[in-house]
């Protein structure tokens, strides 16, 4: 049986992940480690409580021992690292953490792995491991930084980071990187475009829109609201890492993008012409520091090389998950209160 080590599995995209595993791999164990943060949440993997192929583990991946015990348990064939405080907005009111979790636990990770992966962890000039394990870098194209008008995220640009965040981000994947360059450790990094779907925390911008639309209260929106980016589906997001994971070049990076720009102003006014809001509830509110332009993903490269493509057009993904968020409203109340009302408070009032 083959082992996955799944880390923030209890997050938007790593139980989407961890539940279609499951599903399509019905002869592989997950292994979910997650610190249970205000954005983990196992409600998000209840379904799958009960699966003999199911493993969780509530630990922190900056902790050195308890991911080497893990190892010494599960021995885990690869690991696919979701771990990550990923919201922009909490990074420049928090940067400290973002360093911490996402480079340094990254760092851990690749370290125990490394010890347990390879043939012969005392020699540092062997390049050796076992056959069939892999490292596997869920990144962002944040790192990128920003875009004009035009032209596309290709692999090969330089990492140009702009906030806090995606500057930890960028760090981690160049952590990846040397792994490989210089111990040989198998890996890849993928880096995507901005996702939606169900189980997504509502700090972020779908889902805020929706259950602010649903509660009559004001939207708020960051300066001219024309900032573009490429979006996808969580479910192909999903689809994309696991083909990775299995054919997957090591070394390589690969974007993965859902063919899908559109200006957050327009998907404002999407989903309250879809709730049959007012646009009335729009409140501009000034922009945050550091704010990128435009992103937009050329995924050329894991659609030629690889096989994937996006399988969700963004009319068909959004009406979905505005009917996700509608037909779930219980697990949208039981999220936005306590730390996050007050998060959120902090965040829009007096801007």
């Amino acid at each position: 049986m083959r082992t996955i080590l799944v880390t923030g599995g209890a997050g938007f995209i790593g139980s989407n992940f961890i539940k279609m595993m499951l599903k399509k791999h019905p002869d592989y164990r997950i292994v979910n480690v997650d610190v249970l943060t205000y954005a983990g949440n196992l409600g998000n993997l209840s379904e799958i409580d009960a699966s003999e192929n199911y493993v969780f583990v509530k630990t922190d991946i900056r902790n050195r021992d308890a991911m080497t015990e893990i190892f010494k348990v599960y021995s885990p064939d690869a690991i696919v690292n979701f771990a990550a405080e990923s919201h922009v907005d909490r990074s420049i009111e928090e940067p400290e953490i973002f360093l911490t979790t996402n480079i340094i636990g990254t760092h851990v990770l690749l370290e125990t792995a490394k010890k347990f992966w390879k043939i012969d962890s005392d020699d540092k000039y062997s390049r050796e491991y076992k056959p069939g394990v892999k490292f596997l870098q869920v990144s962002t194209d944040e790192v990128y930084g920003a875009l004009g008008q035009s032209g596309l995220f290709v692999e090969s640009m330089p990492l140009l980071p702009n906030s806090p965040y995606s500057a930890s981000k960028a760090s981690a994947d160049l952590i990846v990187r040397a792994y490989n360059e210089t111990f040989g450790m198998p890996v890849n990094i993928t880096r995507c475009s901005n996702n939606y779907g169900p189980y997504q925390f509502p700090e972020k911008l779908i889902p805020l829109m929706i259950n602010n639309c649903l509660q009559e209260k004001d939207l708020p929106v960051y300066g001219d609201g024309m900032q573009v980016r490429d979006w996808l589906h969580v479910f192909d997001h999903c689809v994309a890492i696991d083909t990775v994971l299995h054919k997957g070049k090591d070394g390589e990076v690969y974007n993965i993008g859902g063919n899908n720009e559109k200006a957050n102003i327009e998907i404002v006014k999407l989903i309250i012409n879809t709730l049959g809001k007012s646009e009335d509830l729009i409140k501009y509110v000034k922009d945050r520091p550091g704010h990128d332009r435009r992103y937009a993903i050329d995924n050329t490269k894991i659609t030629t090389e690889l096989g994937w493509k996006p399988s969700y057009t963004f009319e068909q993904g959004i009406k979905e998950t505005i009917q996700w968020y509608l037909d779930n409203k219980e697990w949208t109340d039981n999220i936005a209160t306590g730390d996050y009302a007050k998060y959120y408070e902090k965040m829009y009032s007096n801007v």
